[in-house]
């Protein structure tokens, strides 16, 4: 008959294991401690590249994206503060935080028009054109504006960057208080393909009760996000926010 493990053979059974795990650790170390260098190096490399293109960085909008991705691979923000090196090296700061000024002051400055519901594209084409046309005045793109609305959410729940349904349409931008509900962001959505829509046209298209549409239709009027048309035959609603850009394009003052 096989006799039991003894004590001592339990002892040293458990100081193996404890050796080991003791082994792994200190590998588990070794490699933090290699990582932890490699992103140093990476990080000295990645100043070091900066320093050395910041005029791209600074003029080359499709150049300067594809700095801001290289930068979050390595959870690194240029934008975090508007001192230290990014932004004594760069000015990427100090452009993003006139930039988020100027965003402020194109909405505050439509709010009576569109209710505080703006496109990104009428927001970038304002924007550009509160900038001026000179050589000195940096060009901005889509992806900035962006970038720069993310750091306004600091105040608050002020804005908010409205996505389209499956990606189609437009993006909007929100810049006032409080969250639209799925029924009102589905109406917006729903005004990507045509420029005003009626009661009949929701109740087919979503299968709606009369009452929900009028719930949602009641709030976006209250908060100045759609105009009244009565033509006297059916009541056509419009979202000033989704055709005003073709105006701005245009260079009429809206």
């Amino acid at each position: 008959m096989r006799r039991g493990v003894g004590i001592s053979g339990i002892n040293q059974q458990l100081l193996e294991k404890a050796k080991f795990n003791e082994k792994g650790s200190e590998l588990a170390r070794d490699h933090l401690d290699k990582l932890a260098k490699q992103f140093e190096t990476f990080r000295d490399n990645l100043e070091s590249f900066a320093e050395k293109h910041k005029n791209e960085i600074k003029k080359d909008i499709a150049f300067r994206r594809q700095f801001q991705e290289m930068c979050a691979t390595v959870g690194v923000d240029p934008l975090a503060s508007s001192k230290g090196f990014w932004s004594q090296a760069l000015g990427v700061g100090d452009f993003y935080y006139e930039l988020t000024v100027q965003i402020v002051e194109v909405c505050v400055a439509t709010s009576s028009q569109n209710g505080g519901l703006i496109s990104l594209d009428e927001l970038l084409l304002r924007v550009r054109k509160a900038r001026g046309k000179s050589r000195s005045a940096q060009d901005v793109s889509h992806d900035d504006i962006l970038r720069a609305i993310k750091k306004l959410r600091i105040l608050g729940d002020g804005f908010t960057v409205i996505e389209p349904a499956n990606n189609q349409g437009r993006i909007l931008i929100q810049s006032i208080p409080g969250e639209l509900s799925m029924d009102h962001t589905a109406i917006l959505n729903s005004l990507q393909t045509r420029s005003s829509f009626t009661v009949e046209q929701l109740r087919e298209q979503f299968k709606w009760s009369d009452e929900r549409i009028k719930t949602a239709i009641d709030f976006m009027i209250k908060e100045g996000l759609l105009w009244i048309d009565n033509n006297g035959r059916n009541i056509e609603y419009y979202f000033p926010g989704l055709f005003t850009a073709q105006r701005v394009t245009a260079g009429e003052s809206v």
